[in-house]
């Protein structure tokens, strides 16, 4: 989601802190979910419940992430950060608040392809600040993108797919007419127009990564 610049000393200083607590939350949460499965193998609808709290509060903490692009701490878009960062939020929010998302067995797959990826995106925007990045942490980095965000795009497909009755029946944030603002929102409309956008949105980042991988793993070293 962002690529780091040079920053004051304090602001490195604190990207570090920031990195380093997100690393540990994400392998917290994917610890926390291969002890429950090996206590209660195959009761992928608890998994949720299990990982809940870890879950909400570095999900929830990467919103930081946008401030970070908008006050230029990274070398990034706030646009496109804010986007990146509020699709992952409004599905955690909805496993959260719809029980049948909460108990999908799909939250095991978006969770894994989640948790993996940010303890290799946080590890290595951790290493990158200290200037010493492991050529297998950045192997890792241009790598696994290639299975992993499939798998998290299908989990997330899946999560937003299997709310959409509960959210019709329970009208979940939904405004309706009449009232003084005169403004009616549909919040299943609007999840189906979030699903639509993966359509543009999916290729172009899983295109980028590509391109990135090529730009850091695809010089091959020059023999004499």
């Amino acid at each position: 989601m962002a690529d780091l610049k040079k920053s004051s000393g304090l602001g490195t200083a604190y990207l570090m802190l920031y990195n380093a607590l997100q690393t540990g939350g994400w392998l917290a949460v994917l610890v926390i979910m291969c002890m429950h499965l090996m206590r209660q193998p195959y009761d992928f609808a608890g998994v949720f419940d299990a990982v809940e709290l870890p879950l909400l509060i570095f999900q929830y903490g990467a919103l930081l992430e946008i401030f970070h692009a908008a006050v230029g701490l990274v070398r990034s878009s706030a646009g496109l950060t804010a986007l990146q960062v509020a699709s992952r939020v409004l599905v955690v929010y909805l496993t959260s608040k719809v029980p049948g998302v909460r108990y999908n067995s799909a939250t095991v797959l978006t969770i894994t392809a989640w948790a993996v990826t940010e303890v290799i995106r946080y590890s290595f925007y951790f290493a990158g600040l200290i200037n010493s990045v492991p050529y297998m942490l950045l192997w890792c980095r241009y790598t696994f993108f290639y299975v992993l965000y499939p798998l998290g795009v299908l989990g997330e497909l899946m999560l937003v797919i299997s709310s959409l009755p509960q959210v019709r029946a329970t009208g979940l944030l939904s405004i309706t007419m009449p009232n003084k603002l005169n403004f009616a929102f549909d919040l299943v409309y609007f999840l189906v127009f979030f699903m639509i956008m993966y359509l543009p949105g999916f290729p172009t980042l899983y295109m980028h990564m590509i391109a990135q991988r090529k730009k850091y793993l695809g010089q091959k070293p020059k023999t004499a």
